[in-house]
């Protein structure tokens, strides 16, 4: 049996030890329809792969490499030379350091050519057009970019930087416009933006990243885990059912793993159509690789431990970490649920610094088109993709807020929050605000107040809703649990005025809508009404008292 790769990116097809999904088809008809290509995808997705792929068909043919692969007596377009480049090896943080390591490449591959006469420079754009120049008039290379937004993700904070190297990153894209030189092009990042010039007016760059016949080119779909891993999946279902070997396994108990494969890994949707959906590459991997390892089904989390922790979001969560919280509310921090985005924001975003903070999360890999974008001429959906990436973010912005949160603080948590009293409970959720870094998260308004809290209590129950409905309004926290029902109501008082009032009106609204009441079934019912005092001696809930 073949063994899995992890690796986002394996050069050496002749290695027959790992197991290739083949997705030539799609490479041929990419190269077949199109001279100059951009695609985005999240991290650890497999765009380094594919442009491997592409690069060693182009470099050498399809002998020996692709000998059982669709492509293999197809390929028709011929050898040429290919210039590698991955923006992920040259320097973040220092532009003129990223110029020197980008010429170099240049100056590297032009002496391979035996192309000479032309005038060094140290500046990416005057050093390719001047080798252009200076190249023979039939000379053709191939050109592949991975990771073109590197630099500018890494300095998301930093608007300088970012503006340094987006200015370089745009010179050097409009020197590659037209050039007949390059017989093939093709660009890859996370983000998607209108401000480097790849997608400018007048770029002959076709972005597909929601090209319908190419949304399924990179991430795994059903059919290709059915084909190309049979002998993982039925390993799989034997280790669950020990009296099945492998052999007897059946197509409806192979069919009953993958959905369960799919509600963790499933889901990404990279059509404007919404009609196809790919698995992570490498949650997949590595799920299947921990099976043949541990001898035992485990449905790990294994994009926050590689493709979960991108530096672009860490550094945004710095400057908008409440934007993102407010969002993982929105979305009830868990699979189903949907937030509209403007859709000239999601097909156009023009900056990192101004970027839409679902549109981030969604070209990061967190969240993924939920409706077509042909459908609203004025919104669409994004969504988690699955309960994989739902609990990504979660531990994401759980770092980011609490860091203290271990077991032991956990298991006191739950205890206080499942029976303690509501002097307990309010003391401790006052403990937990105190906690949050105001610089970071400064509690502006009560949606702040109830996002923090509503993130904090959903990590000890599923059953959590911010502003829950029932038939006669909305309160602004619900939390079930097995034996109680917690209800907490929020006023907030941005300098420590008119607190009784505000605690009176919160108090009215529960009584008056008899929030909690619906669904109980036999369980305890505990109501709060909470003022958060937000003036800078407090930061706190007070007052507060119960509702009978």
């Amino acid at each position: 049996m073949k063994e899995i790769s992890q690796a986002d990116g394996i050069e050496d097809f002749a290695d027959s030890n790992y197991i290739y999904v083949d997705k030539t088809e799609y490479i041929y008809n990419l190269v077949k329809k199109y001279k100059r290509v951009f695609f985005s995808r999240p991290r650890r997705f497999g765009k380094s792969l594919t442009l491997n792929t592409i690069g060693t068909l182009f470099e050498q043919g399809t002998d020996p490499y692709f000998k059982d692969t669709w492509i293999h007596d197809k390929w028709s377009f011929g050898t040429y030379p290919v210039l590698r480049l991955d923006f992920l090896s040259f320097s973040t943080d220092d532009v003129e350091d990223f110029k020197c390591s980008l010429c170099r490449k240049f100056r590297e591959f032009a002496a391979l050519q035996g192309i000479t006469g032309y005038t060094d420079s140290n500046e990416p754009n005057d050093l390719v057009d001047s080798i252009f120049t200076f190249a023979p008039d039939s000379w053709r290379f191939v050109l592949l970019i991975d990771e073109y937004d590197a630099q500018m993700t890494a300095n998301i904070n930093d608007e300088e930087l970012y503006e340094k190297f987006r200015k370089c990153i745009r010179k050097f894209y409009g020197v590659l416009k037209t050039k007949k030189y390059i017989k093939f092009l093709a660009v890859t990042g996370v983000t998607r933006l209108k401000d480097v010039s790849i997608f400018s007016v007048g770029s002959d760059i076709k972005d597909l990243t929601y090209e319908p016949a190419f949304s399924q080119m990179i991430g795994f779909t059903r059919d290709e885990i059915k084909r190309f891993y049979d002998d993982y999946l039925r390993l799989a279902v034997s280790y669950e059912n020990k009296e099945v070997k492998p052999e007897e396994v059946t197509e409806a108990q192979i069919d009953a793993l993958l959905d369960r494969m799919a509600y963790h890994y499933d889901g990404f949707c990279f059509d404007r159509k919404y009609r196809n959906k790919v698995y992570s590459t490498w949650s997949v991997n590595n799920f299947l690789q921990t099976l043949s390892i541990e001898e035992e089904v485990e449905f790990g989390d294994y994009w926050y431990d590689a493709g979960g922790l991108p530096t672009i979001l860490v550094n945004y969560l710095k400057s908008h970490g409440t934007e993102v919280l407010k969002s993982y509310e929105d979305l009830g921090g868990r699979p189903g649920a949907t937030v509209d985005v403007d859709y000239d924001d999601f097909k156009n975003p023009s900056s990192l610094l101004s970027i839409d903070k679902n549109v981030l999360m969604c070209q990061t890999g967190y969240l993924t088109l939920k409706s077509a974008m042909n459908g609203d001429p004025d919104f669409l959906q994004l969504g988690f993709a699955n309960q994989e990436t739902a609990k990504a973010l979660s531990k994401r912005l759980r770092r980011q807020l609490f860091p203290y949160m271990d077991s032991e603080h956990s298991r006191h948590a739950r205890s206080v929050l499942e029976h303690g009293d509501a002097k307990a409970i309010v003391s401790h959720l006052n403990e937990t605000l105190a906690s949050v870094s105001y610089d970071n998260f400064p509690f502006d308004n009560e949606a702040v107040v109830r996002s923090l809290l509503f993130f904090y209590v959903r990590h000890y129950s599923d059953a959590v809703r911010a502003e829950g409905h029932n038939y006669k309004g909305r309160s602004d926290l619900t939390v079930s649990f097995t034996g109680r029902v917690l209800v907490l109501e929020f006023k907030f008082s941005p300098d420590g005025k008119g607190l009784e009032s505000l605690l009176e009106s919160a108090k009215s609204q529960i009584k008056e809508r008899d929030y909690g009441r619906e669904n109980l079934g036999g369980r305890e019912l505990l109501r709060i009404a909470c003022v958060f005092n937000a003036s800078p001696q407090e930061r706190q809930i007070s007052p507060w008292q119960t509702v009978e």
